[in-house]
This record gives C-alpha cells, sequence and structure tokens, in this order.
C-alpha cells in the first residue's frame, strides 16, 4: 500500500469516530423506539382485553355492531369535558368539525351541525343559511308554520318525532310531533334560537338516553302563502325510517380509559367500522429534555435522528372517523405499529399503535394509543453526551498517533537522505552499503529506485574502466595490419606484384579504424542532429512501405514480410530519424538470423498510438536484459565479426523513440522462436 493511501487510512480513521458515534446514538434511538413500541403495544393489549367483555361501552345500541352506517348522513358527537353555555353563540364550538347538509338543487337552503356530549347530554350547533328566514306564527297553533327544525328519536324500535320552533329570537323547547308516542318529554329537549346574517342559527341541548343511538334531523323553510316548503337535514320528511346513526363516546368508556392515560399519551378506541368512540389526549411534557440539554445538543441530537422517510398521518376521511395503515391491520386482527411525522414539530416523531379488541363474537374494534418519540428521546441525552466527550477523548487519541507516524516517516527520510549523501565515496566509486527498504510504500520504492540506480552508476563506471581494454583489442588488430602491410611495401618496389595485395589490407585496416571511430561519436551526432531537427506531419504507411522495398533489396538472403493494416497513419516527427531507428532495428535482427529466416515488418493501430514492430526469428532475450536492453554500452553479441558494437544501436532507437513521445519495447514471440521489437508513436489528432 502507498504512502498517500496510508495517510487518507489513518485520516479516515478520525472520520469514522463521529460516524460511528451517530450510528451508536441512532442504534440506541431505536432500541429506545422499540422500547416505546412494545410498551404502547402492552398498553393497548390490556385495553383491548378490558374492553372485549365491555361491548356497550363501545355500542350503546347493540344493532349498530352489526349495522352498516351511512358515513354521510350519521353524525359523529365530540366528548367534552367542559360544561356547554347554551345561548345561541359558536362560543366554545371552535374546535368541532361541522357537516353540511342541503337541499334541493334549486334551494338556497343549507344547514351546517356540529355535535358534542358531556354529562350524559347531547348538545347540536345548528347554522341555517335562509334567506327568507320566518319566525312561528301563533295565529295557527294548531299546526306548525314558520321556520322550524324536526328532531326524529328512536327508541325501543319506536321512532319519535319533535318540532322546534321560535316565535322570536331566545330560548325554545321542542314540541311533541305527529309521529310517535310521545313518551319522552318534549320540554327536556331546549335550546336557544339566535338569529344570524343569511339566516338563524339553533343551540340544543338532548338527553343522550332519548337518543338510543340515532338521531335524525331536517330544517324546515315555510314559504308562506301556499307554497311548498323546502328542507334540508340527514333525513327527508316523508320517509318514515329508522334516522341514521348517533355515534358518541360513553361518559363510561371515558372513565375505564382514564386510568390508563399518561403524559404525553393520546388514547383512541375505533369501532369496526372505524369511527372514533373514545377519545383521551393528555399534553406533551418535554419539560425534562429542556432543562437537562444544552439546547445546541439538543438541536443536534434532533438532526441526526430525524428521518426524511416518514409518512404523514393520513387526513380523517369524515369527522369523528379515523385512519392509518396500523388501524386497518388492527381492524383485521393483528397488533400493528406505524411512525408519523409530527405535523407541529419539523424534527418530531409519533408513535402509532393499534390493537384489536376482540370478543368471542369477533373483532369489536381497536384501541389506538399514540405517543410522541420526544418523551423518549429525552432518556438518551445523557449518552449522547457521554458519547461527545468519548469522541473527544478518542480523536486526542488517533492526532497523537498521526503525530508518531509522522515522526516515523519524517525518520524514515532522513535515513534514506543519509544513505543517499554516502552513496558515493569522495574518490568517486559507488559504496555497496546502500540499504534496500521492504516497505511497500513510496518511501521503500523510492530508496529500492536509488539502490538501482547506484548499481546502474556502478556498471557504467565498470564498463568505462574496462572501455581500454575493449577499445586496445579493436585497435589492435587494423593497426598491426597496416604495420604488416607497411613494413612488407618497404622491402618491395613498385613492379611487385604483391605489392597491391598489402595496400588493400593497409586499406582495409584504415576503414576498420574508421568504423570504430563512427561508432564511438554516433551517439553524440544524434543528439545533435535531434535537436536540429523541427517534428512535422507525416504518414507512416508510405514510409514504410517505401523502406520495405528498400531492405528487400539490401537483406536478399531473409524472407522478408509486410503487415500493415491501415491506409494512413499519421504522426508528428522527422522522416529520417524515424528511417535510422528502422534501420538499427532492421541491423539488429538481420545480425542475428541465419539466411532463410523470417523477417516480419508490421503498422497496426493501439488505443491511442501507432505500433511499428519488427519480429525476427533467431535467439530469444535474456530476462535479465530485458530492462536493460536499450541502455548504452549493451551488447549481446558474443560472436566476432568484422563489423564494430559497442551496444549503442539500441540505445539510440531509443533516444528517437523519446524525441518522438513514444516508447520502444522488446520482447520474445509468443513461441520463443525469437524476438519482437516495438515502436509506438502517438496518433495525430
Amino acid at each position: 500500500m502507498n504512502l498517500r493511501r496510508q495517510l487518507l487510512l489513518v485520516s479516515l480513521l478520525l472520520l469514522s469516530l463521529p460516524w460511528a458515534g451517530c450510528q451508536f446514538v441512532r442504534e440506541m434511538e431505536g432500541a429506545m423506539r422499540e422500547g416505546q413500541t412494545q410498551s404502547l403495544q402492552a398498553t393497548a393489549q390490556a385495553i383491548a382485553t378490558v374492553l372485549s367483555s365491555q361491548e356497550r361501552l363501545l355500542y350503546p345500541t347493540a344493532l349498530r355492531r352489526s349495522a352498516a352506517t351511512d358515513e354521510y348522513l350519521s353524525l359523529y358527537a365530540v366528548p367534552t369535558q367542559q360544561n356547554v353555555y347554551i345561548d345561541g353563540y359558536d362560543d366554545g364550538w371552535e374546535n368541532i368539525e361541522s357537516r353540511r347538509f342541503s337541499g334541493a338543487p334549486d334551494s338556497q337552503l343549507q344547514v351546517t351541525v356540529r355535535a358534542q356530549t358531556h354529562g350524559g347530554y347531547l348538545f347540536l350547533m345548528l347554522n341555517v343559511k335562509d334567506p327568507e328566514s320566518d319566525f312561528h306564527k301563533i295565529g295557527h297553533p294548531t299546526q306548525p308554520n314558520g321556520d322550524r327544525l324536526i328532531l326524529r328519536l328512536w327508541h325501543n324500535s319506536t321512532l319519535h318525532e319533535y318540532v322546534i320552533s321560535a316565535i322570536a329570537p331566545g330560548r325554545v323547547s321542542a314540541k311533541a310531533g305527529s309521529i310517535g308516542t310521545g313518551r319522552f318529554d318534549p320540554a327536556d329537549i331546549h335550546g336557544y334560537w339566535q338569529d344570524a346574517v343569511g339566516g338563524y342559527t339553533l343551540e340544543l341541548k338532548i338527553p343522550l338516553n332519548y337518543t338510543d343511538g340515532r338521531l335524525g334531523f331536517y330544517a324546515v323553510n315555510d314559504l308562506g302563502d301556499g307554497r311548498e316548503t323546502d328542507t334540508a337535514g340527514n333525513i327527508s320528511p316523508d320517509k318514515l325510517e329508522t334516522p341514521p346513526w348517533l355515534i358518541y363516546s360513553p361518559e363510561e368508556l371515558q372513565a375505564l380509559l382514564a386510568p390508563f392515560s399518561q403524559q404525553g399519551r393520546h388514547i383512541q378506541i375505533v369501532d369496526n367500522d372505524g369511527w372514533q368512540t373514545a377519545d383521551i389526549a393528555t399534553g406533551e411534557h418535554s419539560a425534562r429534555t429542556e432543562q437537562n440539554t444544552f439546547w445546541l445538543l439538543q438541536l443536534l441530537y434532533r438532526s441526526i435522528l430525524s428521518q426524511t422517510a416518514l409518512a404523514t398521518r393520513p387526513t380523517p376521511p369524515r369527522p369523528g372517523k379515523i385512519a392509518g395503515a396500523e388501524i386497518h391491520s388492527a381492524l383485521s386482527g393483528a397488533v400493528a405499529s406505524q411512525q408519523y411525522r409530527d405535523p407541529q414539530y419539523r424534527t418530531r416523531t409519533v408513535q402509532s399503535v393499534a390493537a384489536p379488541i376482540i370478543d368471542e363474537d369477533g373483532i369489536l374494534g381497536a384501541v389506538v394509543i399514540r405517543q410522541s418519540g420526544e418523551a423518549y428521546l429525552s432518556l438518551t441525552d445523557q449518552a449522547f453526551s457521554r458519547l461527545l466527550s468519548y469522541s473527544l477523548l478518542a480523536m486526542a487519541i488517533a492526532a497523537l498517533g498521526l503525530l508518531g507516524y509522522a515522526s516515523l516517516l519524517s525518520w524514515r527520510i532522513r535515513k534514506l537522505s543519509h544513505a543517499a549523501n554516502n552513496a558515493i565515496n569522495a574518490d568517486g566509486r559507488v559504496t555497496e552499503t546502500f540499504p534496500r527498504s521492504t516497505a511497500q510504500d513510496e518511501i521503500g520504492e523510492l530508496s529500492r529506485h536509488y539502490a538501482k540506480l547506484l548499481d546502474r552508476v556502478r556498471e557504467y563506471n565498470d564498463y568505462l574502466r574496462t572501455l581500454s581494454r575493449k577499445l586496445s583489442h579493436e585497435l589492435r588488430t587494423p593497426i598491426a595490419v597496416i604495420q604488416s602491410s607497411l613494413d612488407n611495401l618497404e622491402h618491395f618496389d613498385d613492379q611487385t606484384t604483391e605489392r597491391p595485395v598489402y595496400l588493400q589490407r593497409a586499406r582495409e585496416g584504415l576503414a576498420r579504424l574508421q568504423r570504430i571511430l563512427n561508432a564511438m561519436s554516433e551517439a553524440n551526432r544524434l543528439e545533435e542532429s535531434i535537436r536540429n531537427n523541427t517534428p512535422e506531419k507525416l504518414d507512416l504507411v508510405p514510409l514504410v512501405t517505401e523502406l520495405f522495398a528498400v531492405y528487400r533489396g539490401i537483406y536478399p538472403q531473409y524472407q522478408l514480410s509486410l503487415d500493415i493494416q491501415d491506409t494512413s497513419a499519421p504522426v508528428t516527427g522527422v522522416a529520417d530519424l524515424i528511417v535510422q531507428a528502422l534501420d538499427k532495428l532492421m541491423e539488429n535482427a538481420a545480425s542475428f538470423c541465419r539466411a532463410g529466416d523470417d523477417i516480419m515488418l508490421q503498422l497496426h493501430r493501439e488505443e491511442n498510438s501507432w505500433n511499428l514492430s519488427l519480429s525476427n526469428s533467431g535467439p530469444t532475450l535474456p530476462l535479465s536484459l530485458r530492462d536493460r536492453l536499450f541502455d548504452p554500452m549493451v551488447s549481446l553479441r558474443k560472436e566476432q565479426t568484422g563489423d564494430v558494437h559497442l551496444g549503442l544501436g539500441l540505445h539510440i532507437v531509443s533516444l528517437i523513440s523519446d524525441f518522438h513521445g513514444g516508447r520502444v519495447t522488446a520482447d520474445n514471440l509468443p513461441d520463443e522462436s525469437g524476438v519482437i521489437f516495438s515502436l509506438c508513436f502517438p496518433m495525430e489528432n
């Protein structure tokens, strides 16, 4: 692993601390949430067990359990803990949801009704929109007239009708209608009539035991002058059928649930049709959190635990009905829980649990308990504070560890610097004591590169020390030939037939000396020529094709072949230098081949370059020299030939390749039958 990755890894150790802290907080919060859910489920199941034998508390009228309720016509009365003062005004009714009923399509008569229960009574607030409102006329006592309200109650399977009208704004009472026995005292049904803009309001108080869980009503707009009256309500005047259901929460049920209520809990009971028959809510208590937790830590903690995927509590389809996935599951017979986002607080959640109420006849309804998650989040604040302390301590320890690691790196770098400074003695000799690090990072790699560099310098110095012997060996033979030829010429006159032979030998010796001098200065002349040339755009295809034709004439003793796959190969370079590099490679290939062997010249496209390669049959490259083959003064030839080889040819090819921004490689053929040299030139854009 390189040094950069090591430092990155060590740095990530610090980043993992807050991540681990957040995960710990989330796990703790999840455990607390699970404990809260189990606690709510236990309470819900306990309430459900108690209510399983109290069917009359959920269904004051036993028939309603099996009978379907009309959601549009049925009325829901909200239980209230406050006394209701009957005065015809809507003070105290603001939080009660209303239902609206209209008359005929061409009528302007509308009735908006709200209902609540308290102390065994049903309270109704009716807002009647009637542009032509009229009071009861005293002159017609035997027949109801004027605007009025008709109530139809149900008791012991008997329908009872009561008429409420007023001769002026003020208190009103009911009178027996034309239907029923009039078993109840109409005076017990009383209220207050008030005029209002565009109509009137009527606030009524009715004993709950008069209803038997059913209530029908309609407002009558008496148009007078013999015109037909207009009505609006949840029943029709001419249909003497059972009134719609009145759904309310019995006080006995509210009292039964009171011992189970706790601060912050909201308990609701629903019947098997989704109607809410009980509702007990206590205020949320978060004083402990606010007192014991610093506000900035609390804000940070809530931000960590915030969840964006939470659903919002479903909107009730009708006043008096509640909905939710957990309620649906409970009414199907399974205990279920659901987490919602608190609509009043962005960072708070609400846990909702529902348990079915089951008796021997089936499902009676469900117990629903909701509680804010804030009640349990406050319990983890102390642990969160400790977590911050531990995290800061761990970060301090990690910082010290980084400091120690940096000190170790500094010591290694100083050690390498000292070794590099002492790598060469004062007399220029390379020492043998340079350390080779085994560490797999940049510092270890640098030390190995230094050692490799020093090995090459040592080899080069050794080559220079032995160069004199090589040159004396190379020069001794041509000098001896020239000397012997000159000595022999001194003993022969111009007429001697052997004189031309010795002159030819002397010329050959001089030519060999000239080749040796050319080989020694070839690299310097090439570098000078490279610096004096300017690259230009050229095409390798015609260049290589022309060269191949020349090579076939120069090397007829070999089997030459050409493989070009493209019609054009544009590059930027110097044609003479590329020709010189190919000449060196071709000369090198011919020197290692036997007559009749194959030599192939190829040009093909790679990803972003042109590959110009030359392969030949013959001996393979030794593994030890593959990396050094293009270094100067390196030669593989062992046989003595008439040519001079000082190990500069392939080095010249490497210099030409570097000048063109390419690369040169050498490798054995896949079948080990020879070698292949490849020159890669960047493509012209």
